[in-house]
């Protein structure tokens, strides 16, 4: 088996031509024949026993070179694609079978699309904004406010009507032109009064009332809703199960103790200033990385085949796919749940394949230009942590995955560490102040703003 030529005959395309000796051939025809034989009847013989020479006689002497052909194909192409120095990125095509008998063995010429020459406008020095971290008392006081939450019990109430912030656990079912509504029902419903879990006006209405009442509540559905029950009136019939409200901790040495890591309210601040600070950091170091990757992606110059991209969007929504399915859902009724059609999908995959592509051609470019090598001691400490993570012996993870793959990772994440490492990072430009507003206009432009940031 041996490569007999390989010429570049267009943009990112070479035509291989392959051989595979007669010998070679001959035997993975016998071994398409003794894998065969079981399944073919020859009068005279039981199944089975028939002779290879009598089987060619009555189907014809190629009978088993398709097979043959198929055993010995991808060994035969990737010591061809090796020999040559040839990355391909697509499937072989375009075949041709100049010969092929047991006499001569194989001559096989096809076309594959391969990996484009790429140059890089840069990769030192890439800009990219960086935001100074703060962390304010607001901050700080939000954080630990959550926690307040975190450690809040729920108290019965039975002496007073239902008050702003109470939970109150209703039964309600909803009916509009005095028929029940679909998805309108529920029992036992926990619902926080001021949450706008439900729609405008519901919530407020149970306000004063106490438990075990029945009554009725009428609203009018968002002209936004959806199209069944937008703009209509309605009416929900509720009885008032239960009433609850949330007592959060005070805030002293004592909640700082039950949260088991300090032993005063100042420590507490402090902790929570670490932590907010290294979150902070840690996003604005991803956010700057992000952008100094994204620019890398932008500086690549190659005439990229369109079939790199569907490879890679396909690898994307294969990769999508596994992980809603460890979740015990499909992909089609997740996207189901998502409003959103597959055609979309798959568009949106495949837009963000294009700058994945670019990133990896860049990277490797990268490895090439700056001769970075994965040294024995780095491979050996990623499978020692590759062992840890998944409780194996180390011996069992090489055999699973081979030294070759690790080295490649590794590299990968010394060229991006390399860029990285040579960017430079700037402040951000200062966010241009909104023009001033006329009195008379003020309220009427404030109150979109607001619904904006609840949204967000």
């Amino acid at each position: 088996m041996s490569l007999k030529a390989a010429n570049k005959t267009d943009v990112n395309t070479y035509t291989v031509e392959i051989t595979v000796d007669a010998e070679t051939f001959d035997k993975a025809v016998n071994d398409a024949y003794l894998k065969q034989r079981e399944k073919i009847a020859v009068p005279g013989f039981r199944k089975g026993k028939a002779p290879r020479h009598l089987i060619e006689n009555r189907y014809g002497k190629d009978v088993f070179y398709e097979d043959a052909l198929d055993a010995v194909y991808s060994e035969t192409v990737l010591d061809a694609f090796k020999e040559a120095g040839i990355e391909a990125v697509d499937s072989p095509y375009d075949f041709n079978i100049i010969t092929m008998n047991v006499e001569e063995g194989v001559d096989l010429e096809f076309k594959v699309t391969v990996k484009p020459e790429v140059t890089l406008k840069a990769y030192k020095g890439i800009e990219a904004e960086k935001e100074t971290v703060r962390v304010t008392k607001a901050m700080i006081d939000a954080e630990i406010e959550t926690m307040r939450e975190r450690n809040a019990r729920m108290v019965d109430v039975d002496d007073r009507p239902v008050k702003d912030g109470d939970i109150a656990n209703i039964d309600y079912e909803g009916f509009t032109d005095g028929k029940a509504f679909e998805g309108g029902k529920a029992e036992g419903f926990d619902l926080t009064i001021g949450s706008g879990q439900f729609i405008p006006g519901f919530e407020e209405q149970i306000i004063g009332h106490s438990i075990d009442e029945e009554f009725d509540i009428n609203v009018k559905f968002p002209e936004e809703y959806h199209e069944d029950l937008a703009g209509k009136d309605a009416v929900f019939k509720i009885k008032l199960n239960a009433i609850k409200f949330k007592e959060l901790p005070e805030v002293d040495d004592e909640f700082a103790k039950d949260l088991g890591e300090y032993d005063t309210v100042e420590e507490l601040r402090k902790g929570v200033e670490d932590e907010i600070r290294t979150r902070k950091t840690d996003e604005a170091n991803k956010a700057f990385e992000d952008s100094v990757l994204s620019q890398l992606a932008a500086n690549v110059e190659a005439e990229i085949p369109e079939c790199m991209f569907n490879n890679k969007a396909k690898e994307n929504i294969d990769n999508f796919a596994n992980r809603v399915a460890q979740q015990g859902i499909d992909l089609d009724t997740y996207l189901m749940y998502m409003g959103m059609t597959k055609e979309d999908f798959e568009a949106r995959m495949k837009e963000q394949s294009v700058d994945q592509v670019k990133l990896d051609l860049a990277i490797e470019a990268i490895i090439k230009l700056e001769n970075i090598e994965a040294d024995a001691e780095a491979v050996d400490a990623e499978y020692a942590k590759m062992a840890e993570m998944y409780q194996l012996e180390v011996d069992k993870i090489k055999n699973i995955i081979p030294s070759d793959s690790i080295e490649e990772q590794i590299k990968k994440e010394k060229a991006v560490n390399f860029v990285i490492d040579n960017a430079k990072s700037k402040k951000p430009a200062p966010k241009k102040k909104a023009p001033a507003k006329k009195a008379g206009a003020a309220k009427e432009e404030k109150e979109p703003e607001a619904k904006e940031e609840n949204a967000e």
